[in-house]
């Protein structure tokens, strides 16, 4: 029996698989480990379940000689030192495919949100501000006919294409094989969809330089990771009013605190990291990372691995 140390209470059937059959050691409460803590607890164990908030690190690794393998509780894994966990031979895996219509989903809520003001809309009402119909009033974007630019067509972002069409969308991409050049991408589209994973390549993409080149209406929504888009750039260009507005489902930070500065900016609709939000997308999520570590632990190869 191996000791798995699992890093957030995980309200699944999966886990009871994982608890039959190793002593499971899980992180209470709903916020991540200090990092002190999840050094210490993961210093003790054979298998890791992490999530995308916990930084798995050269240091970390050092600190746990008995571990043998770690599953990753989401498709991205820029939480992982990949490379450390490639040098000491250890097994990492992820969730990939379960959520991409879940997230495509979530990427056109934001889009739909974001062109219509509905947000705005619905916080006028409760404010008690609806005073009258307006033919001016709250006017919003046409989404048939407009152009939606996707960068980084992979799985998701061909799901977000898919409903655009249905919305008669025109929709253009870029991506590392194929696609549009970026530059002229941002230039044309009415509205940007992020779904690149995040590398150093990919680090604050969108920065000021991208932000200008994009139209005085246009909409970014980001369902990707925050590390893509350079936030004080982003906070400007709103404040200006040099982009039509923003809808963010990831940041950089995570959480993001509820004073920060970019959370002062116009046109903004931030929500807290909902794009695998669905009761079956992340209770298959909590199979595939149970499924992961059972059988690494288990000396077979993992059925999700990272390549």
């Amino acid at each position: 029996m191996a000791r798995v140390f699992v890093t957030r209470e995980l309200p699944f059937p999966a886990l009871e698989r994982l608890e039959a059959e190793h002593e499971v050691d899980t992180w209470p409460g709903d916020l991540a480990p200090p990092p002190d803590e999840l050094r210490a607890r993961t210093s003790e164990a054979d298998g890791l379940l992490s999530m995308v908030a916990d930084r798995v690190d050269e240091a970390l690794l050092d600190a746990a000689p008995n571990l043998r393998a770690i599953a990753n509780y989401a498709v991205g894994t820029d939480n992982i030192d990949l490379e450390a966990a490639a040098a000491r031979g250890l097994p990492v895996g992820n969730t990939p495919d379960v959520l991409t219509d879940a997230t495509a989903d979530l990427a056109f809520a934001l889009i739909l949100a974001l062109a219509r003001g509905i947000v705005s809309g619905a916080e006028t009402v409760r404010a008690g501000e609806w005073r009258t119909w307006e033919p001016a009033g709250a006017l919003g974007t046409d989404l048939a006919g407009a152009t939606l630019a996707i960068v980084g067509r992979g799985r998701i972002g061909e799901a977000v294409a898919r409903r655009a069409a249905g919305f008669g969308m025109e929709v253009v991409h870029s991506s590392r094989s194929s696609g549009l050049p970026l530059d002229q991408l941002l230039g044309q589209a009415d509205v940007i969809s992020l779904h690149t994973p995040l590398t150093p390549d990919t680090r604050h993409l969108i920065d000021a330089s991208a932000l200008a080149r994009m139209k005085p209406t246009a909409l970014l929504v980001n369902t990707a990771r925050g590390g893509i888009v350079d936030q004080d750039a982003l906070r400007e260009a709103l404040m200006e009013g040099r982009i039509g507005g923003a809808a963010l489902d990831v940041t950089e930070p995570e959480p993001l605190p509820g004073d920060h500065p970019l959370l002062d900016a116009p046109n903004l609709l931030v929500v807290p990291h909902l794009g695998s939000a669905t009761r079956r997308t992340r209770a298959r999520m909590a199979e595939m990372a149970v499924e992961n570590l059972l059988a690494a632990l288990d000396g077979r190869p993992m059925p999700h691995p990272v390549t």
